[in-house]
Parts: structure tokens; sequence; C-alpha cells
């Protein structure tokens, strides 16, 4: 597999497609490798400090049929949540949130030079989107296959009502038992899960058993370990405790934030083939010194900036017992973290593929 970062992408569908047209420009192919090999730092900003002309706005935002019930939310600390099988989903699923998610998919998009899976699949008939949020990758991947039927699901009813005819979503919990008929999908797509799913060898399995023979899967997912090649970070770094703190929160649920290191070998006991993974480095910020580079790391930081108190408030106070003022009073330190470009950080991003076997 080979994948290098594209053009820019927009937070919205309008936008979001001419990514897919892959440049292979000499800044490209240099930024393919670094995001596989050690990312080179911007030396303008060797001496660090805060890099405040990219600065986030901080204050920047069974299946069950689509019925009145389903749409209802649940709010808490000023932020929305889902109601269908309340408490599964610990961020919420409010405006700002499916803005955060947005530029989360225009960042992967970037980073695989426009490509929406790597899978080698060809003329997929069935597609299914395991966690599909906002559902911008599933309509894109509806108007890439015209002809391919694209299901996304999720706990929250959050998908737009325009969508090309070819795509549908559906509420449901992924970790309930699998609606879906044996042998009936070409590509299954799971993406961001990391922080939901307790229990993948299952999720995997039943994905297993959807699958056609011959079909494939693929999960694309960060890895929450905050890193640098350099040892630019620092040991008392408030990314990493903030990281740790959600970590450990989420863990008081039975959700292992870093469970998606186990994909590979989950998805070769489900009895997939060819399964291969490659991992890739996302910067966190503008400090590297190639472009395209420096475009993902802002995608990245926004993402991150833009979402602590969402990504924070549940697993801190539901998980950790913090207060609410507690949390905030924190996140000062932890923005203050993410714009500092003297500590060269980056998320590793990993993508693993697999084929069910063909009969015979």
């Amino acid at each position: 597999m080979s994948a290098a970062p594209g053009p820019d992408a927009s937070e919205g569908r309008g936008n979001s497609r001419p990514v897919a047209q892959a440049h292979d420009s000499a800044e490209s192919r240099e930024a393919a490798l670094e995001a596989r090999t050690t990312i080179a730092a911007d030396p303008a900003l060797a001496q660090g400090g805060g890099d405040e002309g990219y600065d986030s706005d901080a204050t920047s935002r069974g299946s069950t049929s689509i019925s009145s019930s389903v749409r209802d939310y649940a709010f808490e600390n000023n932020r929305r949540y889902h109601k269908f099988q309340e408490g599964r989903y610990h961020f919420p699923n409010d405006e700002s949130e499916q803005e955060r998610e947005n530029m989360k998919h225009a960042m992967v998009v970037n980073l695989m030079n426009g490509k929406l899976h790597l899978a080698p699949v060809e003329n997929p008939q069935t597609v299914l989107d395991v966690g599909t949020g906002t559902g911008i990758w599933a309509i894109d991947m509806g108007d890439e296959y015209p002809e391919a039927d694209i299901l996304g699901v999720d706990l929250s009813p959050i998908q737009p009502s325009w969508c090309p005819p070819n795509v549908r979503f559906i509420v449901d919990d992924v970790e309930a038992e699998w609606t879906h008929p044996p042998n009936s999908l070409d590509y299954i797509h799971i993406r961001h899960m990391t922080s939901s799913v307790r229990d993948w060898p299952k999720l995997m399995s039943q994905a297993y058993n959807a699958l056609k023979p011959g079909g494939w899967i693929e999960l694309q997912e960060l890895r929450f370990v905050i890193m640098s090649d350099d040892g630019t970070l620092r040991d008392d770094s408030q990314l990493v405790k903030f990281i740790k703190g959600v970590k450990d929160g989420l863990a008081t649920f039975g959700v292992d934030l870093l469970g998606m290191q186990k994909n590979a070998e989950n998805a070769k006991a489900a009895g997939f083939d060819k399964v291969q993974e490659e991992a890739f480095k996302i910067p966190i910020g503008i400090w590297p010194r190639n472009t395209k580079m420096k475009t993902i790391g802002l995608y990245n930081r926004s993402m991150i900036y833009d979402g602590l108190q969402g990504i924070s408030m549940g697993p801190f106070t539901r998980g950790l017992k913090w207060t609410p003022q507690e949390v905030e009073v924190f996140l000062v330190g932890v923005r203050k973290a993410l714009l500092d470009s003297s500590q060269h950080a980056y998320l590793p991003f990993h993508v693993v593929i697999g084929q069910k076997p063909t009969e015979g």
C-alpha cells in the first residue's frame, strides 16, 4: 500500500471530491515519504514559541428507523449527545463536533492523496461505513462509485438529508448483532472508532460474516500516543497529559483507546487473508518544513484544539470524576501546548486492510 498527501480538502461535501485528483508534485512526493519516515521541521520555527498566525478559533465550534425518539438528544455540560443507546459514545454530536469530524475527514483524505480507501476494491456494489458520523465519507464514496449501494451506520442521526441517491443512513449500534445477511457486502470501511468500540474481535467477526468472499475490510485509526523523532517533546507536555486523561477516562467505561493496535491481529484471527498494515505520521501543528505536511498538521491541530472541550468533558467528568471547572482550567495549558511549535509532535495513523478468502 502507498499513500501521499494530496491537495487541500474542505470541511463540506462541496469541495471534498476534488481532492481525489492525486498530485504528483515534488512537494507531494516528499510529503508522502515524510509521512512514513521522518518529518523535517521548518527551520523558521526552530526557536519555538507560539504561532498565533495559525491560531484556531478558541470559541469555535436491531437497526432503528429514524423516528422522533431516535432524534432525541441528551444535553450535558452545555454539549449535545446522542440519545439512542445513551452513554455508548462519550463525545458530543452537536454542530461544533460535526465540523470537527469533517475536518478529520479532510485531514485523512489529504494524507492519502485524495484517496477514500487503500484497499484494492474495484467497482464495489455494496459498501458499509461503520460509525459514519456526519456521513461525509459515505457521501464522497457514493459520488465516486455511483453504481454502488452505500450504507452508513451511526448512533446519531446527524447526517444530511441531501446526498447521492445511492447513499442512505440508518441509526444502529454497530456492536449489537448485525442484521446484514451473510456474504452480502463488498467492502466495509471503519475509521476513527478506537474511542468507541469495546469488543474489536466481535466487530471483526461480524464484519467477516457479512462480507462476500473476496470482499475487503479497511480500518483507519489514529494511535493516540504523542510522539516526536527529534527529542523536542518535553516530559511535562500538557498534551501528553491530556491524551493520558482521555485514555484513562474511557478505560473506566471499558473502552481501550489503544485497542486499535491489535487491528491487524484481530483481522487475522477473524479469518481475513492478505492483511497489511501501514503507519503514517500526522504532525500536530505547522512545524513541518514541507508545505503539504504543514497543511495536514494544521488540520490535525485544529481538529484537536477545536474539540478539546468536547473530547475531554465525557471522559474527564464521567470517568475521572473531575468537575467541569477543573477540566476548563486544565485545558488552558493544553491549548498553549498545542500552539508551541518548538515541540515537533505527531500522532501515528494506522491503516489495516484484509480480504475475506474467495470460495474454492
